[in-house]
């Protein structure tokens, strides 16, 4: 018995393109061709298509199904490699599942990560604070979220006594200087509360480095000069204090 192309995959229950596919990857021979250049598919083929899918239908890779021979041979280790990845997928997607339900129980950001979405009341937050806290949930280390998540949940609770929030571009130097001068002892009184705060993550060689650069770029695109100015002002003004 011979088959064409669009019997094989109708017998097979997948699609014409899907069959090229497994052509074009070398997981299904190339059949034989009648006198008239049509494709002959025989039950050979038949049963490769049906495995190929079955397995793809279990969650093999097309690249683990072609090392995998035919025959009666049971691949046990690889099924249980499977299962094992199989396992971990499910215990993320729970993770993804139980993040989503505070998302919308609490309508908290959905683009920050866990640690630091329930601290951020969009009410309170600008869109260049949520962006920088998007940011720093990346480079920041594990432990130093939860530190920081306690920062913004501190320094967000109370209105902004320093002015820092509203201050203009143009703020002329006397101003710089009240708001620094405002600031700084906020700033220090963070740092003294909550130790750690601005450790970076070094899960890469270039980790600290790279997380670094994006906090200093960070506060340069989403903060106006004068902001920048009073942060490093209000910075030395710590130091000098020792």
């Amino acid at each position: 018995m011979a088959w064409s192309t669009r019997q094989l995959a109708e017998l097979a229950g997948t699609s014409l393109r899907t069959v090229r596919h497994y052509h074009e990857v070398g997981l299904l021979p190339e059949p034989e061709r009648r006198a008239n250049g049509y494709k002959q598919y025989g039950v050979g083929h038949l049963a490769r298509l049906l495995r190929v899918k079955r397995l793809a239908e279990l969650g093999f890779s097309l690249d683990r199904i072609a090392g995998m021979a035919d025959g009666e041979e049971h691949p046990a280790q690889a099924l249980r490699d499977l299962d094992a990845e199989l396992a971990a997928t499910i215990e993320r997607l729970q993770g993804v599942r139980e993040e989503l339900a505070v998302i919308l129980a609490d309508s908290v950001p959905a683009d920050l990560p866990p640690g630091l979405a329930p601290a951020v009341a969009v009410a309170k937050y600008r869109e260049s604070d949520r962006a920088f806290a998007v940011i720093m949930g990346r480079v920041l280390s594990p432990e130093a979220i939860d530190r920081y998540r306690e920062v913004l949940e501190e320094y967000y609770g109370e209105p902004d006594a320093t002015g820092f929030d509203s201050l203009p571009e143009d703020a002329d130097e006397a101003t710089r200087v009240r708001v620094a001068e405002l600031l700084a002892p906020q700033l220090k009184q963070l740092k003294e509360n909550h130790p750690g705060v601005s450790e970076l993550r070094d899960d890469t060689p270039d980790g600290r480095e790279l997380a670094a650069s994006a906090v200093i770029a960070a506060l340069r695109d989403l903060y106006n000069p004068a902001q920048l100015d009073v942060l490093i002002r209000a910075e030395r003004i710590n130091g000098a204090e020792g």
